[in-house]
């Protein structure tokens, strides 16, 4: 979390491989993924992570089902091959309904389900969420954030989420909040003891020391 401008983005860019850092390393499993090349940086785009926009990002003339499957596609896996894993991720999000629509057909919410499940298709470790409720409204924010949640907490995926929004950052275990391209402050959140609306306060109590300037570091 942090200001628009802060470096939130670029983080996730440069974890994606799509940006490469000016300086430092980022460790995965004990190699830097910035230095991957060729095939291994392939594989580490193509397996390891799973990447969901803000703005859905789905191509217009593709269906719901050859959006959600053209991850492997572009790694030479049939449809036919992951047809189980695209029945499991339609019912997670329930978007059976939709598979067979284009995105010009779908809500919003629909749109944002099959993106997560495009993002999960390939069976990422990681997936990376940059601003994934901004376009939705609350009910369909929730609906996807209930659903990202689960799939973190039963499948044990990481998701790394850049978000504005409290509401959206209080299903988060841990949250580091940035200004300025460096670590402002840092709260971490125990599942068992702490509900999710006393997260909450805490988070907007951050927000509004970090609004404030540096000066106000907790």
């Amino acid at each position: 979390m942090g200001a628009s401008g802060s470096g939130k983005t670029t983080l996730l860019n440069c974890i994606a491989t799509v940006l490469k850092p000016t300086s430092g390393k980022i460790i995965l499993r004990g190699k830097d993924v910035s230095c991957f090349h060729g095939g291994a940086l392939s594989e580490y785009r193509g397996k390891e992570i799973g990447y969901l926009f803000q703005e859905f990002e789905l191509l217009d003339n593709l269906t719901a089902k050859e959006n959600i499957t053209l991850p492997l596609a572009l790694h030479g896996v049939s449809a036919k091959k992951a047809e189980s894993d695209i029945r499991t991720l339609a019912s997670i999000f329930d978007i059976n309904e939709v598979l067979n629509k284009f995105p010009s057909q779908m809500s919003g919410g629909q749109k944002q389900r099959v993106a997560a499940a495009r993002a999960l298709i390939s069976n990422p470790d990681i997936v990376l969420a940059d601003e994934p409720t901004g376009a939705l409204d609350s009910k369909n924010s929730k609906i996807l954030m209930d659903k990202l949640s689960a799939i973190n907490r039963e499948q044990h995926k990481t998701i790394m989420m850049v978000t504005h929004d409290a509401n959206a950052a209080s299903y988060c275990s841990r949250i580091l909040f940035i200004q300025d391209g460096c670590i402002f402050h840092e709260l971490r959140r125990s599942i068992q003891t702490e509900s999710t609306a006393a997260f909450y306060d805490r988070i907007v109590a951050v927000m509004a020391q970090l609004g404030g300037g540096s000066a106000n570091v907790l």
